[in-house]
């Protein structure tokens, strides 16, 4: 992977997540419906395809090449969900509870699920929130709904990758057992991105005219889909499952597929282009914007939320929402700054307490002998 490619994907991280905050902002309670065509092309929703495709790439790269077993890529994976997940389920927790008692109107309505802080945390740190049968939504917390879809795909990968013969099959019908059809209908568009990764650690990548078409013709043809409405009638084919189901955020799986493969297509084409110098300035930015959008992604609606109810509105709509944006986005930036760039130092730190738990262990263990 070259590093003008990979300056591209810190880019593209970061406007996924910015698209999945406007697809929020543009509720009406937010922003009185100015925002609302990014609604009405459902442009939030897509962008978490685009994070899926990413994710799988990301992690079929680091499993390949970090060579440290299903004892460290768990560990990895796990340090690396929850040293945002949990911060972020506890100053969403509180959000919510502060906004209700500010304003109990504002949070009366679909957008919220005032769980018991005790489940709130069970569900969110298990990430178990999206698996079959037992989908809640945690607060306001909305965007949380794909990192039990991401956890889910770490753990059957990791089956997958590291296990061999009848316990990986046993463990892989368990798992997708356990997640359910809904987690399943969304992991082609995560597996898409594992073979993207294939392709490009194989260096079987397009040069030239033939990389420039790859790289163009996903964009326009996914233009074209959304003036002709494609995604709306790909939906309504399944819409017999979803009544009888509830597929939930997995009620469009055949534009999803289509949307992975646009998405795949155009990133392959990008890889051919984008060589080691390409984009070299803009690394710096590139790496600061992606390095905050885990958080931006997963914080942005408790703060929306909150900070919507709370703030006196304006006389000019436009600055309204530049304040509002700005303050959502500097907020998840301080949040970023304390709990997902120190990603190194928190496992350092996991690391430490798992060893003196297992020294521990171990002299109970010879105590009791």
């Amino acid at each position: 992977m070259t590093r003008g490619f990979s300056i591209y994907l810190d880019l593209l991280r970061f406007g996924a997540a910015f698209v999945v905050l406007l697809s929020h902002f543009a509720y009406p309670r937010y922003s009185e419906g100015r925002w609302l065509w990014v609604r009405d092309l459902n442009l939030g929703s897509d962008a978490v395809i685009v994070f899926f495709v990413l994710s799988g790439l990301v992690i079929a790269l680091v499993a390949e090449r970090k060579r440290t077993g299903l004892r460290g890529f768990a560990f990895d994976r796990i340090t690396r969900l929850v040293s945002v997940a949990f911060p972020a389920l506890v100053i969403g927790f509180l959000l919510d509870r502060a906004g209700t008692w500010v304003a109990r109107d504002a949070y009366s309505g679909w957008f919220h699920n005032p769980l018991p802080f005790w489940e709130h945390m069970l569900r969110g740190l298990t990430f178990s929130n999206e698996w079959g049968g037992m989908a809640t939504r945690l607060g306001t917390n909305g965007p949380y709904w794909s990192l039990s879809y991401e956890a889910a795909f770490y753990g059957l990968f990791a089956v997958g990758f590291y296990m061999r013969g009848a316990r990986r099959l046993a463990l892989l019908a368990l798992g997708a057992w356990v997640f359910g059809l809904n987690i399943l209908l969304l992991m082609p568009a995560w597996l898409m991105g594992v073979w993207l990764y294939g392709r490009i650690a194989s260096a079987r990548l397009p040069e030239g005219k033939a990389a420039l078409v790859l790289a163009v013709l996903p964009v326009l043809a996914y233009g074209c889909a959304l003036g002709l409405d494609l995604p709306d009638r790909m939906q309504a084919l399944t819409g017999p499952l979803d009544r009888a189901w509830n597929l939930r955020f997995s009620d469009e799986p055949i534009w999803n597929v289509l949307l992975s493969l646009m998405v795949v297509t155009h990133l392959t084409g990008m890889a051919g282009l984008l060589s080691e110098r390409s984009l070299a300035r803009s690394a710096p930015v590139a790496a600061r914007l992606a390095g905050g959008s885990f958080s931006l992604y997963l914080l942005h609606y408790p703060v929306l939320q909150f900070l919507s109810s709370v703030l006196p509105g304006m006389e000019y709509p436009v600055l309204e929402d530049l304040i509002m944006l700005g303050a959502v986005l500097a907020l998840c930036a301080l949040f970023a700054q304390a709990f997902e760039r120190p990603l190194a130092l928190w496992r350092a730190l996991a690391q430490h307490i798992w060893g003196k738990l297992e020294k521990a262990m171990l002299r109970q263990a010879i105590a009791s002998d």
